[in-house]
């Protein structure tokens, strides 16, 4: 795809586990906001238009849009809502300044524990005829999807349990106050390799080379290329050892960034690792790593912080998980890497980054980002 400009990431905040009761939802997305307007040294007036994502379901409130556009600074300004999922208001805000129309935009999402049971609420998005009936949550669809691939690799349940201690020891960077959480047992998975869901916000901006130029802005993270597909609802239809659509993401992302070997090209990624299952899928569907040396690189540490890639250096999902905002996080996670905003968990001279974001159940929905450090498609 041909971007008439050059989206560039110029401010960031993330807050992927916010506790305690003294601060409304609509305070929290306000504070978000005004923590990546801080970042990028801007004020809302510098803002063109406005990307939020949000759940109602989750949220507790019918078109969750309309009470966020006050905190969110979206009075008498361009604001629209993605409610599938987060890092699709990431997409639809770079789409909106690469098409040239806006020289700005702010993109929000967040993810509230108010309601009394999420799992509830997930089993509602079901279709109505066959899976609502049933317990079925995303926890469960990533434990069949797990137990799918169990059935295909040999030894993979030991190889799952290191990449959930992988991430774990990152999250002590980033997040030493989580600890795994009992009741989030879906077999196979172990209360070790999921967690339980928090509430968080994310909040970042787009800016035109333009722009970034007039303000004399140096810490940029670069839009080189991204891709997005989903697969089909209905679980039975899909084939869970296999990521298909990240397959489709990937491919697209890498053709705008001109990256023809991913396995070489990235100095960090994050994974959307809400199980540390999808996370080995991950690694193979985004030319990572084939299945076959999933034991034999994980084993050797390739994507340990000090590894030849390190991966989810920030702990991902595993050490924080704001469920429906967790994959704008991740792509936010990188632009700050390749910032060097990343704090107690930056990597040393990151040039160039791959962020995932799934969601859904068993990964139906599917995102690929590339950032870099120069200006310009190529990575």
């Amino acid at each position: 795809m041909a971007y008439k400009q050059q989206p560039g990431v110029i401010g960031c905040a993330i807050r992927p586990l916010i506790s305690g009761q003294d601060r409304s939802l609509e305070e929290i997305m306000y504070d978000t906001v005004q923590l990546a307007l801080a970042d990028a040294n801007l004020t809302i007036e510098d803002i063109d238009g406005i990307v939020v994502a949000s759940n109602d379901q989750f949220d507790g409130r019918a078109i969750s849009v309309m009470m966020a556009s006050g905190p969110v600074g979206g009075v008498d300004r361009d604001i629209l809502s993605t409610p599938s999922a987060s890092e699709h208001a990431f997409v639809m805000g770079a789409l909106r300044v690469a098409s040239g129309q806006y020289r700005t935009q702010l993109i929000v999402s967040w993810s509230p524990t108010e309601v009394s049971s999420l799992s509830e609420v997930q089993r509602l998005g079901n279709d109505p005829y066959f899976h609502r009936r049933l317990p079925l949550d995303e926890l469960s669809a990533h434990a069949l999807q797990a137990a799918a691939l169990e059935a295909d690799v040999p030894g993979l349940h030991e190889i799952a349990e290191q990449i959930a201690a992988k991430n774990r020891h990152h999250g002590e960077y980033a997040a030493p106050k989580t600890r795994p959480q009992a009741g989030t047992e879906r077999w196979p998975i172990t209360s070790s390799m999921t967690s339980q869901p928090v509430t968080g916000a994310v909040a970042l901006i787009l800016a035109t080379p333009e722009f970034i130029a007039e303000r004399g802005i140096v810490d940029v993270a670069w839009l080189k290329g991204m891709g997005w597909a989903t697969e089909a609802g209905f679980i039975g239809d899909r084939e869970l050892t296999r990521a298909s659509a990240l397959e489709a993401a990937s491919q697209q992302a890498y053709a705008e960034a001109k990256i023809d070997d991913p396995a070489n090209a990235f100095d960090v990624v994050e994974i959307t690792d809400a199980t540390p299952y999808t996370e080995l899928l991950a690694y193979e569907a985004l030319g990572l790593c084939q299945r076959d040396q999933w034991g034999a690189q994980v084993g050797a540490g390739k994507f340990q912080r000090d590894g030849a890639l390190p991966v989810n250096p920030s702990g991902g999902v595993l050490t924080h998980n704001p469920v429906f905002c967790t994959g704008l996080v991740r792509i936010t996670e990188v632009a700050n890497q390749v910032r060097g905003r990343a704090g107690d968990h930056q990597i040393d001279n990151v040039r160039c980054g791959l962020a995932h974001a799934a969601s859904g159940f068993a990964m139906q929905y599917q995102s690929a980002v590339v950032f870099g450090r120069e200006q310009g498609m190529s990575a």
